[in-house]
């Protein structure tokens, strides 16, 4: 796989943040995972990057929509995306 929007839940903007972001190729999206690459794009192009794209990422790393995310994954990434987020 050689482009970004042939991962399942990937288009333009989000592949154009990858790549903004540092994520250059699918193979370093893969090796980084889905909550690295949302960290990288949260610090360098979008502070305000959200739990729907989180799970986008996520559902693209597994080769799934996000929408079939397993329920564990699901209350994972959510977790995760609280202790992630400023808190004012």
């Amino acid at each position: 796989m050689e482009n970004f929007m042939d991962l399942p839940n990937i288009g333009k903007v989000n592949a154009g943040k990858l790549v903004a972001s540092g994520i250059t190729t699918v193979e370093e999206f893969m090796n980084i995972g889905a909550k690295e690459a949302f960290i990288k794009i949260r610090q360098s192009t979008d502070p305000g990057l959200c739990m729907s794209a989180l799970l986008a990422l996520a559902g693209a790393e597994m080769g799934i929509k996000k929408k079939e995310l397993p329920e564990d994954i699901v209350a994972d990434l959510r977790e995760f995306f609280g202790s992630v987020t400023i808190k004012n």
